[in-house]
């Protein structure tokens, strides 16, 4: 939210973390950046610790807000570090994720990374083992005791298109980064999605408290659709495929234009409107129609 890329939008969008893991998986692969694959497993490991429900669904969003003031759960003040972690780890902690007395947002510290591990060692006149070490060892100490803050309130709403999102960056982690764990967690999600969001044959949008509703639009189709072709793709297992090939015959029947081409957004089923639009533009998320058009080609593909 500011030219500097320092203070982020603290409210957490399940759609914008299953794109930026998704992302950084992939550059992990060109690159085997370890930083990379340290972010991507961050990422989806916060979503399997705050936003999954005991069901498999992931939840929608987390609130910015605690306790009335925006980003209160995440950020600290510099006499914490000296308290929780004992000056000398505290001193160094600081150094590398810039937390001042004064600090840099709302007289509170966002921790922040300006310089990489051997150069905020060198500064500090310390090994990058002791820097490395004292990190991993102050992280932990700081994450029990921000578990103990009021967290964010959560939107627990589940969304077909958002949960097929992050379906597939699952799926593709578990391939990517060789975690069993991921893979249990892409296999819940499936199942849940499947046996709650469907009535007839046709997908639903939205899942809360028990209660399922709404016709599903194309992006709900094309997105569950991707993340049930990347869970066959990593499990081998065929019902997923299975699933994904059914459900890509349903979208054809329920979105396509056979007049000039393209996906609908909304279904034959959906009630009469004046004017059926189609979205051909990415935006925070991407298209129906991309989507639709590159699992045409994957389900293709695999059924060859």
């Amino acid at each position: 939210t500011d030219p500097r890329w320092l203070v982020p939008h603290f409210e957490k969008m399940l759609y914008d973390n299953a794109l930026l893991s998704r992302l950084y998986l992939h550059y992990y692969q060109v690159t085997r950046d370890e930083n990379a694959r340290a972010a991507a497993q961050g990422i989806l490991d916060y979503v399997v610790r705050e936003m999954t429900d005991s069901g498999g669904g992931f939840y929608s969003t987390q609130d910015a807000d605690s306790e009335g003031v925006e980003g209160k759960f995440f950020i600290w003040k510099r006499d914490e570090l000296d308290e929780l972690l004992g000056k000398q780890d505290a001193a160094l902690f600081a150094a590398y994720y810039n937390v001042t007395d004064a600090g840099n947002f709302e007289g509170e510290n966002i921790l922040n990374v300006t310089r990489d591990l051997a150069e905020v060692a060198a500064s500090e006149n310390v090994a990058i083992e002791q820097l490395s070490e004292t990190l991993v060892r102050a992280r932990e100490i700081l994450f029990a005791a921000r578990e103990t803050r009021v967290k964010p309130a959560r939107d627990e709403k589940v969304l077909t298109a958002w949960n097929g999102l992050m379906l597939a960056s699952f799926a593709e982690a578990a391939a990517i980064l060789q975690r069993s764990d991921y893979l249990a967690v892409a296999k819940s999600n499936a199942h849940f999605v499947l046996n709650n969001l469907r009535r007839d044959g046709l997908l639903l949008r939205t899942y809360k408290e028990g209660r399922a509703k709404l016709n599903a639009y194309l992006e709900d189709y094309a997105f569950l659709i991707d993340g049930l072709v990347t869970l066959f793709e990593s499990s081998g297992e065929l019902q997923w495929l299975e699933e994904a090939h059914n459900l890509t015959a349903t979208m054809i029947d329920e979105f396509w234009d056979n007049e000039e081409g393209g996906f609908f957004y909304t279904g034959r089923s959906h009630e009469d409107l004046i004017v059926r639009s189609k979205d051909f533009f990415d935006n925070a998320t991407p298209s129906g129609n991309s989507v639709a058009a590159e699992v045409l080609l994957r389900v293709e593909q695999c059924l060859l």
